[in-house]
């Protein structure tokens, strides 16, 4: 009778132990999530290319960019206090980027998404866009009108959240259906992962498996990156599964497995909030299989 009493107390005093310890665990993997958005917008950097010009084929244009942490940022990135929390106002009337200050390599990142109501020329008549370009690296304005690092894009654009686009010489290999004739490559969690961006076969953009955006209100966008490994999620559903992250330098590729985070401006007004980060150390165990 005594040795079970002394049995059942350790037992209870495991359990209260094994609770304690579970407890302290989720407080701390909660503590990892740190804000990337105050007020001042002290975490980030700006950069902006030109204003959209009629007739404007994506050369260098004959006048100088605006630049690295110019005024004129003020005007496209603006942050408000909304019910009690900041809120970035992408206006979008000049193409360039936020750049977080620090480079990230393993991670998970999370940020609410809802569009505004102004585009501008060239996207008057388009579908509103912005995207989420991660491994950010070498200098200002190398791509598309001048105005993003080198870098990977999970693609925010209406209906396309989710999507992947190369920027200047990067590269990935993605699950996706092979496309024929002129159709793109449509992400898949099944099929096999195809070579896409700079000088492969597939060229530089590959479509979301499904479209998960929010009918109204707030996204959910998340990204997941690590060692060259990373995953699309739209309101908790993975859209697109990536790994070899690469770039061309010269004229061999090299991993491209960090760099900083870019969120665009490109001709749409757009709003982030809750924008968060945890660094990982490994890949999370409910996404392995996938990969």
């Amino acid at each position: 009778m005594q040795r079970s009493l002394v049995l059942v107390f350790f037992y209870l005093l495991s359990a209260t132990s094994f609770a304690q310890h579970s407890d302290e665990k989720v407080e701390s993997e909660a503590e990892q999530w740190r804000s990337l958005l105050d007020s001042s917008l002290s975490q980030w950097d700006s950069y902006l290319s030109y204003r959209f010009k009629p007739g404007y084929d994506g050369a260098k244009p004959p006048e100088a960019p605006v630049g690295f942490n110019q005024p004129a940022a003020a005007q496209v990135f603006s942050v408000s206090v909304v019910d009690g929390e900041p809120v970035l106002r992408v206006s979008g009337e000049i193409y360039g980027a936020l750049i977080s200050k620090r480079s990230y390599r393993n991670y998970h990142l999370k940020v609410q998404v809802q569009w505004g109501q102004k585009k501008w020329p060239a996207r008057a008549d388009l579908l509103r866009d912005t995207g989420i370009l991660y491994h950010s690296i070498g200098p200002y304005g190398a791509d598309h009108w001048r105005s993003w690092m080198l870098s990977q894009e999970l693609q925010i654009m209406e209906g396309h959240i989710g999507d992947y686009w190369s920027q200047a010489t990067s590269a990935m290999d993605i699950r996706a259906f092979p496309p024929e004739y002129i159709m793109n490559p449509v992400a898949s969690l099944e099929q096999p992962f195809l070579s896409v961006g700079y000088e492969q076969a597939i060229k530089g953009f590959v479509l979301r498996r499904e479209n998960r955006e929010s009918q109204q209100g707030w996204t959910d966008v998340e990204l997941i990156c690590y060692e060259g490994q990373s995953l699309h999620i739209v309101n908790g559903e993975v859209v697109m599964v990536l790994r070899n992250s690469r770039y061309k330098e010269g004229s061999e590729f090299l991993p491209l497995r960090e760099g900083k985070i870019q969120l665009q401006s490109e001709a749409a007004e757009v709003f982030f909030r809750q924008i968060q980060v945890r660094e990982l150390n490994s890949l999370p165990v409910a996404y392995e299989r996938l990969f």
